[in-house]
Protein backbone atom coordinates (compact mmCIF):
# COMPACT_ATOMS: atom_id res chain seq x y z
CA UNK A 1 0.00 0.00 0.00
CA UNK A 2 1.55 3.25 -1.57
CA UNK A 3 0.53 6.60 0.99
CA UNK A 4 2.12 8.61 -1.74
CA UNK A 5 1.53 9.45 -5.30
CA UNK A 6 3.89 7.74 -7.50
CA UNK A 7 5.11 11.01 -8.68
CA UNK A 8 5.42 12.12 -5.43
CA UNK A 9 9.49 12.15 -4.87
CA UNK A 10 12.04 11.67 -7.56
CA UNK A 11 14.64 9.66 -7.33
CA UNK A 12 17.87 11.74 -7.95
CA UNK A 13 20.06 9.53 -5.05
CA UNK A 14 22.86 7.60 -6.24
CA UNK A 15 24.99 4.90 -4.88
CA UNK A 16 27.65 7.00 -3.73
CA UNK A 17 24.82 9.41 -2.20
CA UNK A 18 22.87 6.69 -0.36
CA UNK A 19 26.13 5.81 1.16
CA UNK A 20 27.42 9.02 2.22
CA UNK A 21 23.77 9.28 4.20
CA UNK A 22 24.29 5.85 5.76
CA UNK A 23 27.71 7.08 6.89
CA UNK A 24 26.87 10.80 7.89
CA UNK A 25 23.08 9.13 9.70
CA UNK A 26 25.80 7.30 11.79
CA UNK A 27 28.69 9.45 12.32
CA UNK A 28 27.21 12.47 14.80
CA UNK A 29 28.95 13.59 18.08
CA UNK A 30 29.17 10.06 19.70
CA UNK A 31 32.17 8.70 18.46
CA UNK A 32 33.90 11.46 19.71
CA UNK A 33 32.05 11.53 23.43
CA UNK A 34 30.76 8.18 24.01
CA UNK A 35 34.30 5.77 24.34
CA UNK A 36 35.13 7.62 27.31
CA UNK A 37 31.50 6.05 28.77
CA UNK A 38 32.66 3.28 27.63
CA UNK A 39 35.48 3.16 28.69
CA UNK A 40 34.40 3.91 32.35
CA UNK A 41 32.07 0.76 32.23
CA UNK A 42 34.78 -1.88 31.34
CA UNK A 43 38.50 -2.39 33.11
CA UNK A 44 40.35 -2.70 29.93
CA UNK A 45 41.22 -1.81 26.36
CA UNK A 46 40.40 -5.20 25.21
CA UNK A 47 36.83 -4.87 26.80
CA UNK A 48 36.40 -1.62 24.82
CA UNK A 49 37.04 -2.63 21.80
CA UNK A 50 35.45 -6.00 22.18
CA UNK A 51 31.85 -3.84 22.73
CA UNK A 52 32.46 -1.90 19.75
CA UNK A 53 32.94 -4.84 17.54
CA UNK A 54 30.36 -6.32 18.75
CA UNK A 55 27.95 -3.52 18.34
CA UNK A 56 29.40 -2.90 15.12
CA UNK A 57 28.87 -6.86 13.90
CA UNK A 58 24.79 -6.86 15.39
CA UNK A 59 24.71 -3.06 13.90
CA UNK A 60 25.98 -4.84 10.34
CA UNK A 61 22.91 -7.54 10.85
CA UNK A 62 20.53 -5.07 11.07
CA UNK A 63 21.25 -2.91 8.30
CA UNK A 64 21.60 -5.92 6.10
CA UNK A 65 18.02 -6.72 7.64
CA UNK A 66 17.04 -3.03 6.54
CA UNK A 67 18.41 -3.68 2.78
CA UNK A 68 15.88 -6.30 2.33
CA UNK A 69 13.19 -4.47 3.67
CA UNK A 70 14.21 -1.19 1.78
CA UNK A 71 14.25 -3.21 -1.14
CA UNK A 72 10.91 -4.83 -1.02
CA UNK A 73 8.91 -1.56 -0.04
CA UNK A 74 11.24 1.64 -1.05
CA UNK A 75 9.07 3.83 -0.10
CA UNK A 76 9.28 6.98 2.08
CA UNK A 77 8.85 6.51 5.71
CA UNK A 78 11.28 3.45 6.63
CA UNK A 79 10.16 1.34 9.59
CA UNK A 80 6.66 3.05 10.10
CA UNK A 81 5.64 1.76 6.54
CA UNK A 82 7.04 -1.75 7.45
CA UNK A 83 5.27 -1.57 10.87
CA UNK A 84 1.99 -0.61 9.68
CA UNK A 85 2.16 -2.98 6.30
CA UNK A 86 2.45 -5.48 8.49
CA UNK A 87 1.15 -4.79 12.34
CA UNK A 88 -0.98 -2.15 11.33
CA UNK A 89 -1.55 1.43 11.58
CA UNK A 90 -1.83 2.07 15.38
CA UNK A 91 1.82 0.03 16.45
CA UNK A 92 3.14 2.36 13.03
CA UNK A 93 1.51 5.36 14.85
CA UNK A 94 3.43 4.76 18.14
CA UNK A 95 6.65 4.51 15.83
CA UNK A 96 5.95 7.67 14.39
CA UNK A 97 4.94 9.42 17.55
CA UNK A 98 7.95 8.11 19.06
CA UNK A 99 10.66 9.01 16.93
CA UNK A 100 9.34 11.75 14.71
CA UNK A 101 7.71 13.70 17.35
CA UNK A 102 9.87 13.23 19.58
CA UNK A 103 13.43 11.35 18.99
CA UNK A 104 13.97 12.81 15.89
CA UNK A 105 14.26 16.26 16.82
CA UNK A 106 15.26 15.75 20.24
CA UNK A 107 18.29 14.01 18.52
CA UNK A 108 18.27 17.63 16.22
CA UNK A 109 18.17 19.48 19.20
CA UNK A 110 21.09 17.82 21.21
CA UNK A 111 23.35 17.64 18.31
CA UNK A 112 22.85 20.78 17.19
CA UNK A 113 23.13 22.51 20.12
CA UNK A 114 27.22 20.68 20.51
CA UNK A 115 27.28 21.54 17.07
CA UNK A 116 27.29 25.22 18.36
CA UNK A 117 29.28 24.49 21.24
CA UNK A 118 32.54 23.70 19.64
CA UNK A 119 31.39 26.02 16.93
CA UNK A 120 31.68 28.82 19.06
CA UNK A 121 34.64 27.07 20.83
CA UNK A 122 36.64 26.72 17.50
CA UNK A 123 35.90 30.35 16.61
CA UNK A 124 36.75 32.06 19.68
CA UNK A 125 32.78 33.16 20.46
CA UNK A 126 31.47 34.05 23.86
CA UNK A 127 28.62 31.41 24.75
CA UNK A 128 26.20 34.14 24.21
CA UNK A 129 26.48 32.79 20.45
CA UNK A 130 25.49 29.63 21.09
CA UNK A 131 21.92 29.47 21.15
CA UNK A 132 21.75 31.93 18.56
CA UNK A 133 23.87 29.27 16.03
CA UNK A 134 22.09 26.26 16.94
CA UNK A 135 18.96 28.16 15.76
CA UNK A 136 20.59 29.63 12.79
CA UNK A 137 21.75 25.78 11.70
CA UNK A 138 18.77 24.37 11.77
CA UNK A 139 16.92 27.09 9.87
CA UNK A 140 19.83 26.71 7.19
CA UNK A 141 19.49 23.32 7.03
CA UNK A 142 15.81 23.12 6.59
CA UNK A 143 16.11 26.33 4.15
CA UNK A 144 18.52 23.99 1.93
CA UNK A 145 16.05 21.07 2.24
CA UNK A 146 13.27 22.89 1.04
CA UNK A 147 14.84 23.11 -2.54
CA UNK A 148 14.93 19.25 -2.46
CA UNK A 149 16.93 16.01 -1.83
CA UNK A 150 19.22 16.97 -4.35
CA UNK A 151 20.42 20.29 -2.78
CA UNK A 152 20.44 18.36 0.48
CA UNK A 153 22.34 15.75 -0.76
CA UNK A 154 25.13 17.57 -1.58
CA UNK A 155 25.47 19.17 1.34
CA UNK A 156 25.77 16.04 3.32
CA UNK A 157 28.39 15.25 1.07
CA UNK A 158 30.54 17.40 1.41
CA UNK A 159 30.32 17.23 5.54
CA UNK A 160 30.40 13.83 5.40
CA UNK A 161 33.81 13.79 3.86
CA UNK A 162 34.63 16.16 6.42
CA UNK A 163 33.91 14.17 9.22
CA UNK A 164 35.90 10.88 8.28
CA UNK A 165 38.79 13.74 7.60
CA UNK A 166 38.64 14.35 11.21
CA UNK A 167 38.48 10.56 11.96
CA UNK A 168 41.44 10.00 9.79
CA UNK A 169 43.32 12.68 11.64
CA UNK A 170 42.58 11.41 15.12
CA UNK A 171 43.97 7.98 14.06
CA UNK A 172 47.16 9.13 12.88
CA UNK A 173 47.37 11.27 15.87
CA UNK A 174 46.60 8.14 18.09
CA UNK A 175 49.22 5.91 16.31
CA UNK A 176 51.63 9.04 16.98
CA UNK A 177 51.17 9.26 20.50
CA UNK A 178 51.42 5.09 20.79
CA UNK A 179 55.00 5.48 19.74
CA UNK A 180 55.31 1.80 18.94
CA UNK A 181 53.45 0.22 22.04
CA UNK A 182 50.59 -0.49 20.60
CA UNK A 183 50.51 -3.66 22.73
CA UNK A 184 49.52 -1.54 26.17
CA UNK A 185 46.17 -0.75 24.82
CA UNK A 186 45.03 -4.32 25.88
CA UNK A 187 46.51 -3.90 29.20
CA UNK A 188 44.34 -4.65 32.30
CA UNK A 189 42.73 -1.49 33.65
CA UNK A 190 43.46 -3.05 37.43
CA UNK A 191 41.65 0.12 39.27
CA UNK A 192 39.07 -0.54 37.66
CA UNK A 193 36.65 -3.29 38.10
CA UNK A 194 33.03 -3.33 36.87
CA UNK A 195 29.62 -5.68 37.19
CA UNK A 196 28.72 -8.02 34.78
CA UNK A 197 26.14 -5.47 33.91
CA UNK A 198 27.63 -2.60 33.67
CA UNK A 199 30.01 -3.96 31.37
CA UNK A 200 26.20 -5.33 29.41
CA UNK A 201 25.14 -2.17 29.85
CA UNK A 202 27.95 -0.49 28.29
CA UNK A 203 26.57 -2.12 24.90
CA UNK A 204 23.80 0.72 24.87
CA UNK A 205 25.68 3.41 24.53
CA UNK A 206 27.49 2.15 21.68
CA UNK A 207 24.49 1.00 20.33
CA UNK A 208 23.45 4.56 20.74
CA UNK A 209 26.82 5.59 18.72
CA UNK A 210 25.81 3.19 15.79
CA UNK A 211 22.33 4.07 15.61
CA UNK A 212 20.94 6.48 12.16
CA UNK A 213 21.58 3.68 10.03
CA UNK A 214 18.01 3.72 9.44
CA UNK A 215 17.59 7.30 8.02
CA UNK A 216 18.47 6.05 4.39
CA UNK A 217 15.32 3.65 4.29
CA UNK A 218 13.24 7.40 5.39
CA UNK A 219 14.61 8.42 2.27
CA UNK A 220 14.05 5.22 -0.14
CA UNK A 221 11.58 6.86 -2.29
CA UNK A 222 14.31 9.39 -3.32
CA UNK A 223 16.93 6.58 -4.51
CA UNK A 224 17.50 5.79 -7.64
CA UNK A 225 17.31 2.18 -9.02
CA UNK A 226 16.58 1.11 -4.87
CA UNK A 227 16.33 -2.78 -5.02
CA UNK A 228 20.10 -2.69 -5.78
CA UNK A 229 21.22 0.37 -4.72
CA UNK A 230 19.70 0.46 -0.90
CA UNK A 231 21.49 -3.22 -0.26
CA UNK A 232 24.50 -1.83 -1.87
CA UNK A 233 24.86 1.43 0.55
CA UNK A 234 23.71 -0.15 3.52
CA UNK A 235 26.44 -1.90 3.57
CA UNK A 236 29.05 -0.42 2.46
CA UNK A 237 28.37 2.68 4.40
CA UNK A 238 27.97 0.80 7.26
CA UNK A 239 31.42 -1.11 6.86
CA UNK A 240 33.14 2.38 6.85
CA UNK A 241 31.22 3.10 10.04
CA UNK A 242 32.57 0.21 11.78
CA UNK A 243 36.65 0.72 10.52
CA UNK A 244 36.32 4.40 11.43
CA UNK A 245 35.10 3.49 14.81
CA UNK A 246 37.36 0.14 15.81
CA UNK A 247 40.22 2.29 14.50
CA UNK A 248 39.34 5.59 16.19
CA UNK A 249 38.53 3.52 19.61
CA UNK A 250 42.19 2.26 19.27
CA UNK A 251 43.96 5.54 18.64
CA UNK A 252 42.19 7.05 22.08
CA UNK A 253 43.63 3.84 24.08
CA UNK A 254 46.86 4.43 22.11
CA UNK A 255 46.85 7.72 22.96
CA UNK A 256 45.29 8.09 26.58
CA UNK A 257 45.03 4.94 27.85
CA UNK A 258 42.35 2.72 29.33
CA UNK A 259 42.14 5.44 32.18
CA UNK A 260 42.77 8.59 30.52
CA UNK A 261 39.87 7.68 28.10
CA UNK A 262 37.84 7.10 30.93
CA UNK A 263 38.69 10.39 32.55
CA UNK A 264 38.02 12.25 29.55
CA UNK A 265 35.41 14.13 29.27
CA UNK A 266 36.03 15.38 25.14
CA UNK A 267 38.98 11.77 24.32
CA UNK A 268 38.81 13.53 20.82
CA UNK A 269 39.66 16.92 21.93
CA UNK A 270 41.99 15.83 24.59
CA UNK A 271 43.69 13.07 22.00
CA UNK A 272 44.86 16.05 19.57
CA UNK A 273 46.04 18.85 22.04
CA UNK A 274 48.03 16.25 23.21
CA UNK A 275 49.98 15.80 20.37
CA UNK A 276 49.53 19.35 18.77
CA UNK A 277 48.60 21.53 22.02
CA UNK A 278 45.46 24.42 21.92
CA UNK A 279 45.87 24.47 17.45
CA UNK A 280 44.63 20.37 17.60
CA UNK A 281 41.87 20.84 19.83
CA UNK A 282 41.15 23.51 17.76
CA UNK A 283 41.06 21.79 14.53
CA UNK A 284 39.07 18.71 15.88
CA UNK A 285 36.56 20.96 17.43
CA UNK A 286 36.19 21.97 13.75
CA UNK A 287 35.97 18.28 12.51
CA UNK A 288 33.54 17.40 15.23
CA UNK A 289 31.11 20.48 14.45
CA UNK A 290 31.21 19.68 10.78
CA UNK A 291 30.06 15.60 11.92
CA UNK A 292 26.97 17.14 13.90
CA UNK A 293 25.81 19.32 11.63
CA UNK A 294 26.15 17.23 8.46
CA UNK A 295 23.94 14.38 11.25
CA UNK A 296 21.43 16.84 11.58
CA UNK A 297 20.52 17.23 7.79
CA UNK A 298 20.21 13.98 7.91
CA UNK A 299 18.10 13.75 10.79
CA UNK A 300 15.68 16.41 9.76
CA UNK A 301 15.38 15.50 5.88
CA UNK A 302 14.49 11.30 7.14
CA UNK A 303 11.89 12.42 10.02
CA UNK A 304 10.24 15.02 7.67
CA UNK A 305 9.39 12.03 5.31
CA UNK A 306 7.91 10.23 8.72
CA UNK A 307 5.70 13.14 9.01
CA UNK A 308 5.03 13.35 5.73
CA UNK A 309 3.87 9.54 5.34
CA UNK A 310 2.28 9.75 8.46
CA UNK A 311 0.09 13.12 7.15
CA UNK A 312 -0.76 11.13 4.36
CA UNK A 313 -2.15 8.14 6.07
CA UNK A 314 -4.35 10.52 8.37
CA UNK A 315 -2.66 10.61 11.61
CA UNK A 316 -0.88 13.63 11.36
CA UNK A 317 -1.80 17.44 9.78
CA UNK A 318 -2.76 16.69 6.34
CA UNK A 319 -1.15 19.53 5.38
CA UNK A 320 2.13 17.54 6.11
CA UNK A 321 1.22 15.41 3.36
CA UNK A 322 1.82 17.52 0.61
CA UNK A 323 4.86 17.48 -1.58
CA UNK A 324 5.83 20.22 -3.22
CA UNK A 325 5.78 19.39 -7.39
CA UNK A 326 8.47 21.39 -8.18
CA UNK A 327 11.30 20.78 -5.67
CA UNK A 328 9.65 17.20 -4.58
CA UNK A 329 10.16 17.84 -1.41
CA UNK A 330 7.93 17.66 1.84
CA UNK A 331 7.88 20.93 2.47
CA UNK A 332 5.77 21.92 5.55
CA UNK A 333 6.84 18.59 7.53
CA UNK A 334 10.19 19.94 7.06
CA UNK A 335 9.42 23.32 8.59
CA UNK A 336 7.10 22.06 11.25
CA UNK A 337 10.04 19.49 12.12
CA UNK A 338 12.58 22.08 12.21
CA UNK A 339 10.45 24.44 14.25
CA UNK A 340 9.33 21.63 16.65
CA UNK A 341 13.42 21.22 16.87
CA UNK A 342 14.50 24.67 17.27
CA UNK A 343 11.36 24.79 20.42
CA UNK A 344 13.31 22.10 22.05
CA UNK A 345 16.66 23.40 21.43
CA UNK A 346 15.37 26.60 22.74
CA UNK A 347 13.94 25.00 26.07
CA UNK A 348 16.17 23.02 26.80
CA UNK A 349 14.16 19.81 27.08
CA UNK A 350 15.98 17.55 24.74
CA UNK A 351 18.43 15.97 27.28
CA UNK A 352 16.05 14.17 28.81
CA UNK A 353 13.86 13.44 26.01
CA UNK A 354 16.84 11.86 24.37
CA UNK A 355 17.24 9.67 27.23
CA UNK A 356 13.44 8.87 27.70
CA UNK A 357 13.51 7.77 24.23
CA UNK A 358 16.85 5.41 23.13
CA UNK A 359 15.09 2.47 24.46
CA UNK A 360 11.89 3.24 22.34
CA UNK A 361 14.07 3.78 18.88
CA UNK A 362 16.11 0.85 19.72
CA UNK A 363 12.47 -1.24 20.37
CA UNK A 364 11.44 0.22 17.35
CA UNK A 365 14.32 -1.14 15.57
CA UNK A 366 13.88 -4.67 17.17
CA UNK A 367 10.12 -4.97 16.19
CA UNK A 368 10.96 -3.37 12.67
CA UNK A 369 13.38 -6.15 11.78
CA UNK A 370 10.53 -8.23 13.34
CA UNK A 371 8.33 -7.15 10.26
CA UNK A 372 10.86 -9.09 7.82
CA UNK A 373 9.61 -12.51 9.75
CA UNK A 374 6.02 -11.20 8.66
CA UNK A 375 7.24 -10.57 4.60
CA UNK A 376 9.01 -13.54 4.45
CA UNK A 377 5.44 -15.62 5.05
CA UNK A 378 2.77 -13.47 3.52
CA UNK A 379 5.09 -13.02 0.02
CA UNK A 380 6.85 -16.18 0.01
CA UNK A 381 6.36 -16.38 -3.63
CA UNK A 382 6.95 -12.67 -4.04
CA UNK A 383 10.55 -12.10 -6.08
CA UNK A 384 12.67 -10.65 -3.37
CA UNK A 385 15.61 -8.32 -5.51
CA UNK A 386 17.85 -8.58 -2.19
CA UNK A 387 17.15 -11.10 0.48
CA UNK A 388 19.37 -10.89 3.65
CA UNK A 389 22.08 -14.08 4.85
CA UNK A 390 21.62 -16.66 6.87
CA UNK A 391 17.99 -15.92 7.16
CA UNK A 392 16.80 -16.58 9.39
CA UNK A 393 19.35 -16.26 11.91
CA UNK A 394 20.81 -12.69 11.51
CA UNK A 395 17.39 -11.16 12.17
CA UNK A 396 17.04 -13.48 15.29
CA UNK A 397 20.35 -12.69 16.60
CA UNK A 398 19.63 -8.96 15.92
CA UNK A 399 16.25 -8.95 18.16
CA UNK A 400 17.18 -11.18 20.79
CA UNK A 401 20.53 -9.64 21.44
CA UNK A 402 19.21 -5.86 20.97
CA UNK A 403 16.39 -6.63 23.07
CA UNK A 404 18.41 -8.50 26.17
CA UNK A 405 20.69 -5.29 25.48
CA UNK A 406 17.17 -2.77 26.25
CA UNK A 407 16.38 -5.43 29.08
CA UNK A 408 19.96 -5.02 31.23
CA UNK A 409 19.73 -1.22 30.13
CA UNK A 410 16.37 -1.18 31.78
CA UNK A 411 17.89 -2.37 34.94
CA UNK A 412 20.78 -0.77 34.99
CA UNK A 413 18.40 2.54 34.97
CA UNK A 414 15.18 1.89 35.26
CA UNK A 415 13.70 5.39 35.24
CA UNK A 416 14.72 6.23 31.38
CA UNK A 417 13.42 2.99 30.33
CA UNK A 418 10.35 3.18 32.45
CA UNK A 419 9.80 6.61 31.12
CA UNK A 420 10.64 5.70 27.65
CA UNK A 421 7.80 2.93 27.59
CA UNK A 422 5.22 5.47 29.03
CA UNK A 423 5.65 7.96 26.07
CA UNK A 424 5.07 4.99 23.48
CA UNK A 425 1.65 4.19 26.21
CA UNK A 426 0.43 8.13 26.11
CA UNK A 427 0.24 7.23 22.11
CA UNK A 428 -2.39 5.32 22.14
CA UNK A 429 -5.05 7.76 23.67
CA UNK A 430 -3.22 10.25 21.11
CA UNK A 431 -3.62 7.88 18.54
CA UNK A 432 -7.61 7.01 18.99
CA UNK A 433 -8.54 10.97 20.21
CA UNK A 434 -6.72 11.96 16.91
CA UNK A 435 -9.48 9.51 14.50
CA UNK A 436 -12.22 10.95 16.42
CA UNK A 437 -10.90 14.31 16.07
CA UNK A 438 -10.57 13.84 12.27
CA UNK A 439 -13.70 12.42 12.02
CA UNK A 440 -15.80 14.75 13.75
CA UNK A 441 -13.87 17.66 11.44
CA UNK A 442 -15.17 14.97 8.57
CA UNK A 443 -18.79 14.99 10.16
Amino acid sequence: MLTEPANAYARRLNTWDAAMIVIGGVIGAGIFITPATVAQNTSSGTQVLILWAIGGLLTLAGVLCYAELGARRPQAGGIYVYLREAFGLLPAFLFGWTMALINYPGSVAAVVTKFAVYFCRALGLSRLYEMPVAVGAIVFIVSINLFGIRAGAWMQNIFTVLKVMAIALLVVAGMVLAHGQLGLVLVPDTTQPVSTWAFAGALLPVLFAYGGFHYLNDLAGEVRNPQRTLPRALGMGMMGVVVCYLLVNFAYLAGLGHAGLAASPAPAADLMQKLFGAHGATVIEIGIACSTFGYCSIAIAGGARVLQTMGADGVFFRATARVDPRTRAPQIALIVLGLWAIVLTVSGSFNQLLNYTTVGEWLGHVFGIGTLFWYRKHFIDQPAPYRVPFYPLLPLIFVITVFGVIVASAIHAPGDAGMSLLIIALGVPVYYGWQWWSRSRMA
